[in-house]
């Protein structure tokens, strides 16, 4: 193959893990869980390709092998977590034995007063929240203040919000880069975000101007290996946040999917060879956390009916796969993330539509397929499914 387009439809997870229950997460099943509660979904796209042989999806039934248009399987996460960074890493080669620190109870002042004398003022906050509710709560007191809302989830996350009206975009993204430099060691964190919002109080909203500043990988990805070789590594969305910039070729910053749908679309017109790597984020950002059902499943239907667009763009030799990072079942009390099996879908003219590719029990089992699709370097973890994917491999 010439060239592999990845697209990342984020937290549309399909299941429980066998280990949910240690995460608070039995029971969860993103995609299925929503697509009941809607009272079904109209994916027929996603559905030819085989999502619904995956897990019960009111509204898609199963397609049967000999009409699909994809192969079709689902992956396991092999690492500790159930974060953006946790699931993209596996997928491109770095297995995490141990999650990335989290802090449920706020952080210690051995983080907070480094930051703030930094910054030169105090914090509001320092609370596990959703991004939406705490902005509500503190907001009109950061106007009034200037002081940036710090908060924190069950993710690995540093995040701070302000008010772009109140704290310039630049002084924002200064102060996490601040953060992200201090959050090493033992307070190492996976993610610093810049949060900013706009608006009045009881009318506040956060913008598109959000920023990651990720924990760089503790070794070389998939990424990496291309990169080196002289394969372009093309990033959609939030793909060159979380590598920290790493095996990063060229970059489009998106703020929502649409614009994350036509940068896709773009590059596979572009022509050209290597890895085209996109992360849908609204699924996850907009829906999951906040436990919306409906605006999910709107979100899967618009990809659905984009989706011939971008099959419709590709030269004859492309492959495109369709996964995602982990769960974030909006159907359940919790608004975080949720520790699930993830649909594995692929297509082009070179798959065997119809072929199961099984449950991996791994993501890297797909970063393993890509690199030698790719003819790059093993990864050294993951084993490929390219001989049961790819037409004339044996």
């Amino acid at each position: 193959m010439n060239r592999v387009i990845l697209i990342v439809l984020d937290s549309c997870g399909i299941g429980a893990l066998p280990d949910a229950a240690e995460y608070g997460d039995e029971g969860s099943n993103t995609l299925g869980n929503l697509a009941r509660a809607r009272g079904g979904v109209n994916l027929p796209n996603l559905g030819a390709m085989g999502i619904g042989r995956l897990t019960t999806v009111a509204g898609v039934p199963p397609v049967e092998p000999a009409r699909a248009t994809g192969a079709f399987g689902r992956m396991a996460e092999r690492s500790r977590g159930k974060d953006t960074i946790t699931g993209h890493w596996e997928m491109t080669g770095v297995i995490l034995d141990k999650a990335i620190k989290t802090y449920p109870h706020g952080f210690p002042p051995e983080v907070i007063d480094p930051f703030e004398k930094a910054i030169g003022r105090k914090i509001l906050g320092n609370i596990v929240a959703s991004g939406t509710e705490i902005i509500k709560q503190l907001g009109e007191e950061h106007m009034k203040t200037g002081r940036p809302i710090v908060y924190t989830s069950a993710d690995s996350v540093f995040q701070i919000a302000a008010h772009e009206e109140v704290v310039p975009l630049e002084m924002l993204y200064h102060w996490c880069e601040t953060a992200r430099a201090q959050l090493t060691g033992d307070h190492v964190v996976g993610r610093v975000i810049a949060r900013p919002f706009l608006g009045r109080p009881g009318s506040f909203y956060r913008t598109e101007n959000r920023h990651d500043y990720s924990l760089t990988p503790p070794h070389a990805t998939l990424l990496d290996d291309l990169f080196d070789t002289g394969q372009p590594v093309l990033s959609v969305g939030k793909i060159i946040d979380v590598f920290a910039g790493h095996g990063i070729t060229a970059a489009r910053h998106t703020g929502n999917n649409a614009e994350g749908i036509e940068a896709t679309r773009d590059f596979i017109a572009e022509g050209g060879h290597g890895l085209i790597f996109t992360n849908l984020v609204d699924f996850d950002m907009l829906y999951g956390h906040r436990n919306d059902p409906e605006g999910y499943a709107k979100a899967l239907e618009e990809f659905d009916r984009a989706l011939p667009t971008l099959t419709g763009t590709m030269r004859p030799d492309d492959v495109l796969f369709i996964v995602a990072d982990h769960g974030c079942d909006p159907t359940t009390p919790s608004t975080d993330h949720s520790r699930e099996y993830v649909p594995l879908l692929a297509t082009g003219r070179p798959v065997r539509a119809g072929t199961d590719i099984g449950t991996r029990s791994t993501m890297a089992d797909l970063g393993a397929t890509i690199a030698e699709l790719l003819g790059s370097k093993p990864l050294g973890v993951g084993t490929s499914f390219a001989k049961e994917l790819i037409k004339g491999r044996n």
